[in-house]
């Protein structure tokens, strides 16, 4: 398996990436990589770490996508730039996935233009991963990619987030709910009503729809698949991110009060780095955008080189997972019924 890498984008920039690469390829031997980027810079850093080996090939891309260009800027140098020629790549099928840990604006654009998305999806979503108390990881989707959505959008994300929770989490039938304001079935919008009941009166889609849940449920782990608008999705999304990081600035501040907090603190720290690897967004990098007909994830762009590695593997199980041609197999399942 070929995977394409922006080497460019993201805060660490090349450093980083390759960095993610040579941890990638520690767990992984099998992949394969090409990495764009500045040439001489990339070949600097991949000669400090032996495992990269005859496994990565550079390719010279002569523009960089920054944090502040606009989604059409970004799409005049896509031809030019890192990130373009990673999503390049991907469309003429000379790589399974690519990864960036760049602009997600430019990236999301680029990845509409160059792949389109799949006959019978009308927009792509961002998904991502989120902690909880059950036996995996939430997927949630959508978090930003679409403000506006209707019932149509809300059925379609939840047919492409049940494919992702099959594939990572080996879960046969996903339990999917629509985050709502209230669990009651008149709870919600319109919209959201209308959404239920399509999904309801889809039993022959490989998923359990188990109605509305609330935002205080994200973590509960009585879903496999969180559905929403992008707006509301993004919202909750960073609700739970700034709360968590709240929590665990309360625990720093309560061990460091006093020298009996302190030596509290060494009593509960195996106790402490669980807590502090279950909050770490590194441990979950890697969101996808579903629905297009090329597999594409998003590092964060502060990542460090484990979270790096760590969307790296998403990308390399949705790819093997054949997630595209999944998602178009639930579609085709869904349009069938209402043919006849």
């Amino acid at each position: 398996m070929n995977l394409a890498i922006d080497a460019m984008g993201g805060d660490g920039g090349p450093e980083v990436v390759v960095a993610g690469v040579a941890r990638a390829l520690a767990r992984n031997p099998g992949l394969r990589f090409t990495l764009y980027g500045d040439e001489a810079r990339l070949r600097t850093e991949v000669a400090r770490h032996r495992r990269c080996g005859d496994r990565v090939t550079i390719v010279h891309a002569p523009d960089i996508v920054s944090g502040e260009d606009k989604p059409t800027q970004a799409l005049r140098r896509a031809r030019t730039s890192s990130m373009g020629m990673a999503i390049a790549a991907v469309k003429a099928g000379e790589a399974e996935a690519a990864i960036s840990a760049g602009n997600t604006g430019a990236l999301m654009a680029m990845a509409k233009v160059a792949l389109r998305t799949i006959p019978g999806i009308d927009r792509p979503a961002l998904a991502a991963l989120l902690p909880t108390l059950g036996t995996h990881d939430l997927v949630m989707l959508d978090l930003g990619a679409n403000t506006e959505c209707d019932a149509r959008n809300l059925v379609e994300f939840a047919i492409m987030g049940a494919a992702y929770s099959r594939i990572l989490h080996d879960v046969g039938e996903p339990r999917v709910r629509l985050l709502n304001i209230g669990t009651e079935e008149l709870k919600g919008t319109e919209t959201l009503r209308e959404a239920a009941a399509m999904l309801r009166a889809a039993g022959h889609l490989p998923l359990r729809f188990d109605g509305f849940i609330e935002a205080n449920g994200l973590g509960t782990g009585e879903a496999d698949v969180i559905v929403s608008d992008g707006f509301t999705g993004n919202i909750a999304l960073k609700t739970a991110e700034g709360t968590a990081r709240f929590i665990a600035d309360l625990i720093r501040r309560a061990f460091t009060s006093s020298l009996r907090s302190k030596f509290g603190f060494l009593l509960s720290r195996p106790a402490i780095t669980l807590l502090r690897k279950g909050l770490d967004p590194n441990t979950r990098n890697g969101a996808v955008f579903l629905g297009l007909t090329g597999t594409v994830v998003k590092s964060h762009g502060g990542t460090s080189a484990d979270g790096f590695a760590n969307a790296i593997e998403v990308a390399a199980k949705l790819a093997h997972g054949r997630i595209t041609h999944r998602i178009a197999e639930d579609l085709a399942r869904i349009r069938e019924p209402a043919a006849a």
